[in-house]
């Protein structure tokens, strides 16, 4: 199986805004996979500090 985490980053920021934000979204999202299957089919969006829909993670068979 194969995990995809994809998150579209703001152009607007300055680098280390956007590190930063990644950063955030990263460990959220690695302390909380912790309560999934994580079977294929899984997956949920991925959202940034002010709450906007910016990506989402799955779960693939390993064909995709």
């Amino acid at each position: 199986m194969r995990f995809v985490l994809e998150v579209t980053m703001d152009e607007g920021g300055s680098a280390e805004e956007r590190a930063g934000e990644l950063g955030r979204i990263l460990r959220y999202w690695g302390g909380n996979v912790r309560h999934y299957a994580l079977l294929p089919g899984d997956g949920s969006a991925v959202y940034d500090s002010e709450y906007r829909e910016v990506g989402r993670w799955t779960v693939e068979d390993q064909a995709g």
